[in-house]
């Protein structure tokens, strides 16, 4: 009759300290307190799910009960007390489930345990897992026995929320945080595991396995079971992750290698391709930004021990790390990171993504922007304002960006139209409404052309426009009238505020209005006059009798259509 199949999980449960995979420190110290004598009464095991907790509270049950310990301080697994262990009929070693034994019954019922001495070894070793999950009672009930226990009993708690533990409890025990275990390690775990079984499985798809576990070699071997029963004794990359429903990374590269391109219908071509094959949109976004950050990882000697991947892998990401400027990577996490925080709100999700990847492209002509040479820019015209440049220039390594993929731009909005120069010299040089106003020139020895009402009226019209910007400021000048005497003009507010309003902006109204008509003479002056705040209408009934007083025509109006404000 054929043997019982067993998963590998338990299989190739270690069995010893030199067989714990990725828990090196710890198994040290603990050995070490094995061979000095020096044991607690009580330990904490704490750290995520599968990484050998209580393998190692098993393990370390077995040794300080062992007849006759190994030079190296490891079980003998030839004495009485060892193979009462391996057989499952110890009396010496106690396991509890905390999470269905957490009531006071349950505690109460350990504690009259605990006062049965040993019959063969030192030790009774009482194995409490998952404690987080006693009750605020129980754990009471365990304080007074775990601070003060028989000197043959030791207590091992292991959780995976040490948060939950409780402050009291915490402070009666050595406390032992187990960290999780490297895609190299796993990797090499899961390489013996399949040489012993036969199975010829590819380092890629090993590696593929070692990040789905997330740490936990309990979770890699579940996995590699799975593979196995699917793949029989081959395992390739392209059948993991197709059973585990893993995107391929080789998607993520060539998505990378298209934005670098700022090839816009690419990208959005492998999107929608990587949705047909039915993976989250979301995931992807996550997976794209984990991508990107392996790559800036890859870019220096001293950061690339953080790349965690296979050796095989490795190469392709330095390889495309050559190819980014770390400028890019940095604004491209950036748009990513903003990306995937609107893509849990949006109503429209697949768009969020896909302006996030447009906006993504787009960065390449950000970063690689040089630049332009002394012809380009005699041929151009003059260099725009600093305000309006683009990002530092970071040089990049790969080829230049063709001239037949232009950044796309968004249509221009239509200038409001100019106020013509009244005298010919000044007609030239005529400022639009929606640039800003050269300097001030000097008064003296200046030019002094007349100009009427009239041409006045639109000149000032014009010097509206130029501050449509500021709605405040178009307010005050709107309800307070220019008065023209000469060539000086008296513009009245109702309040003090108003006055330093206008005087603010005061030398670019000088400016407008001298370039405007031609004349350096003009001076605006700004008075307060309190009396106009009477005059000023709030309500629509102020408002409507202020029109018809203007527009008596507009009452007639009125009344004939029966019209009411509302």
């Amino acid at each position: 009759m054929d043997s019982p199949y067993i998963v590998s999980a338990r299989k190739y449960r270690p069995t010893t300290f030199d067989s714990v995979v990725g828990q090196q420190s710890l198994t040290d110290t603990l050995r070490n307190a094995i061979r000095t004598g020096k044991l607690a009464h009580a330990y904490l095991f704490c750290g995520p799910r599968g990484v050998g907790k209580t393998t190692c509270a098993r393990i370390f049950a077995k040794t300080i009960n062992c007849l006759n310990p190994t030079t190296d301080n490891e079980a003998c697994n030839e004495c009485e007390s060892c193979k009462a262990f391996n057989e499952q009929r110890s009396f010496n070693i106690h396991e509890l489930d905390a999470a269905s034994n957490n009531s006071v019954d349950d505690i109460r019922t350990l504690i009259q345990e605990v006062r049965i001495p040993p019959q063969i070894g030192r030790y009774s070793v009482y194995i409490i897992d998952e404690v987080h999950m006693l009750s605020a009672g129980a754990f009471n009930a365990l304080l007074k026995t775990l601070e003060e226990p028989p000197s043959y009993a030791i207590f091992i708690l292991a959780t995976t929320e040490k948060h939950k533990v409780l402050p009291t409890i915490l402070s009666r025990c050595q406390v032992y945080d187990f960290q999780r275990i490297t895609i190299t390690d796993i990797v090499s775990h899961l390489q013996n595991v399949a040489r012993k079984e036969g199975i010829e499985a590819e380092e890629e798809a090993l590696g593929v396995v070692a990040k789905k576990a997330d740490g936990g070699m309990r979770d890699a071997l579940s996995i590699f079971d799975q593979l196995v029963a699917f793949c029989g004794n081959k395992i390739t990359y392209q059948q993991t992750i197709d059973v585990l429903n893993i995107l391929d990374t080789d998607y993520y590269f060539r998505m990378a290698s298209a934005a670098l391109k700022g090839d816009v219908t690419q990208v959005l071509l492998l999107f929608d391709e990587v949705l047909q094959k039915g993976f989250d949109a979301g995931q992807f976004v996550v997976g794209l930004e984990s991508h990107l950050r392996d790559v800036l990882v890859s870019k220096d000697a001293q950061t690339l021990p953080l790349l965690e991947t296979a050796e095989s892998v490795r190469a392709q990401y330095m390889e495309q790390a050559r190819q980014c400027p770390a400028q890019w990577i940095y604004k491209s996490l950036d748009v990513l990171n903003d990306c995937d925080i609107h893509y849990r709100t949006s109503s429209n999700k697949r768009l969020v993504i896909e302006l996030g990847l447009i906006k993504w492209c787009g960065l390449v002509m950000q970063t690689t922007t040089a630049q332009p040479s002394a012809q380009a820019a005699d041929q151009q015209g003059p260099v725009k304002p600093a305000a309006q440049t683009a990002a530092p220039t970071v040089s990049r390594p790969a080829a230049p960006q063709p001239a037949a993929q232009p950044k796309p731009s968004m249509p221009s909005i239509p200038s409001l139209p100019t106020i013509p120069s009244i005298h010919p010299t000044a007609q030239a040089s005529s400022i639009p409404a929606q640039t800003a106003a050269p300097a001030t020139p000097s008064i003296s020895g200046g030019q002094r052309n007349p100009f009427t009402k009239d041409q006045f009226k639109d000149a000032w019209i014009g010097l509206k426009r130029h501050f449509r910007g500021e709605e405040r400021l178009l307010a005050i000048m709107s309800a307070g009238k220019p008065v023209l005497d000469g060539e000086k003009v008296q513009v009245s507010v109702s309040n003090p505020w108003q006055k330093e309003e206008l005087q603010r902006v005061q030398d670019d109204m000088h400016t407008f209005l001298r370039k405007t008509l031609g004349n350096d003479h003009i001076e605006v002056e700004v008075t307060v006059n309190e009396s106009l705040k009477a005059d000023t209408a709030y309500t629509p009934e102020e408002k409507m009798k202020r029109m018809m007083k203007e527009h008596p025509e507009l009452a007639a109006f009125r009344q004939s259509l029966g019209l009411i404000i509302e």
